[in-house]
């Protein structure tokens, strides 16, 4: 085995900044919506040049920098191995779990910007949102924030509050692709 750790043959573990990072036991609901988004991205994604790629995917970002996002695409061939992904990934979604919400979103948040990662969501199973940025001027940017409201929250707003609450939204990558959050949420407790 190589004595380096960002290339090491099985891992549970990420490196940020050189540091090694235990990553949490995922919970019923993470792995509830991380395989919807897998599998609505592989439905749309069938036949196309982009691959989708699940949990336990490394990505290797730098010597000091893998990661092992709960889903990915990469639309560059060139950048996937036989032990992962070296380079930069088109989206990374990351579904926060109570030991990691502070890693997604600052530290590895600000590694995915500065090796380009072109849109990042973070999404949380608590709250049944998703938070998008993409990236402008090198910089990941909440473009939007998405949430699933209880029905019982939507009998309480006005209609034209209802009006702008979406219940679907677009990935930056694809003009025609509609993700709906009902898709996303599907099974996830509240």
């Amino acid at each position: 085995m190589n004595g380096n750790l960002a290339y090491q043959d099985a891992f549970r573990e990420e490196l940020i900044n050189g540091e090694l990072v235990a990553m949490s036991p995922a919970a019923t609901n993470h792995n509830r919506i991380a395989r919807n988004i897998s599998r609505i991205f592989g439905n749309y994604l069938l036949w196309k040049d982009c691959e989708p790629f699940g949990d336990g995917e490394a990505v290797f970002l730098s010597e000091e920098d893998r990661f092992i996002p709960d889903f990915m695409v990469v639309c560059d061939a060139e950048k996937i191995k036989w032990n992962g992904v070296h380079g930069a990934p088109d989206l990374v979604v990351e579904v926060l779990s109570p030991g990691t919400a502070k890693n997604d979103r600052g530290r590895k948040k600000d590694v995915y910007e500065k090796y380009g990662v072109r849109e990042y969501w973070i999404v949380s199973p608590s709250e049944k949102a998703v938070e998008q940025y993409l990236l402008e001027n090198k910089k990941l940017v909440l473009h939007a924030v998405y949430t699933l409201h209880p029905d019982y929250v939507l009998a309480d707003m006005t209609p034209q509050e209802r009006a702008e609450t979406a219940a679907e939204f677009t990935c930056s990558l694809y003009e025609d692709f509609v993700i709906r959050l009902e898709d996303i949420f599907y099974r996830a407790a509240g």
